[in-house]
């Protein structure tokens, strides 16, 4: 019994030895084995010691990179808060329908503030709100916004704020730039529409001939 024991040992070892040879094969393999996205293939050259401490930044580099960051810090969007403080804010009597209510409440709001001295809005939105509205600043330079939209001072107040809001975000946003198929649409429409234009005005001119009453000679 102990011989075929011995035997049956000595068979498999050759087995055992092949598996453990074929397991340290695969370990090596997979061990060298880099993905698409491994350190080594994004950033080839890179030291890759994560142990070893960064180098000081020079001074330069600190200069461009607070350069870049008051960059940022100017382009930024608007946080939404507005600075009631900050704000011009009158009332006077209402117009239009109301009876003796409307003599009597000055519910009516003249919301203004000079719009370059507004620091509490990123100087780029101030350089968009002068571009783009023009025809709600006055002479100086301050954005004028009134209400009468209700009978409500404070309604009316909450009101001009949102106008406010609505023009911060009007200015703000990028217009989408139309692809292919709706430039064409587009141009088509322009294209019939002056074509239908200048037949009415064909056709006008020529009723204006007809009705006209030549003198005999």
């Amino acid at each position: 019994m102990f011989g075929r024991v011995c035997l049956l040992c000595s068979l498999s070892r050759p087995v055992v030895s092949a598996h453990l040879s074929r397991t340290h094969q695969l370990r090596a393999l997979y061990s060298s084995y880099e993905s698409q996205y491994s350190l080594n293939k994004l950033y080839p050259g890179s030291d890759q010691d994560v142990t070893k401490p960064l180098d000081k930044p020079s001074k330069e580099l600190f200069l461009r990179l607070q350069d870049d960051i008051e960059e940022v810090s100017e382009t930024e969007k608007f946080s939404g808060f507005i600075p009631i403080d900050k704000l011009n804010v009158k009332f006077s009597k209402s117009g239009g329908p109301g009876g003796q209510n409307v003599n009597k409440v000055e519910s009516k709001v003249d919301l203004r503030f000079h719009l370059e001295s507004a620091e509490w809005l990123p100087a780029s939105i101030r350089a968009q709100i002068q571009e783009k509205k023009q025809t709600n600043i006055n002479a100086k330079g301050e954005l004028v916004i009134t209400s009468q939209k209700t009978r409500s001072q404070m309604r009316n107040v909450q009101d001009c704020l949102q106008k406010l809001r609505d023009i911060i975000a009007e200015v703000q946003r990028t217009p989408k730039e139309p692809d292919e198929n709706s430039a064409a649409v587009w141009r088509m429409r322009q294209e019939k529409s002056t074509r239908e234009r200048l037949k009415q005005k064909t056709i006008h001119s020529r009723t204006k001939t007809d009705r006209q009453v030549y003198a005999d000679e």
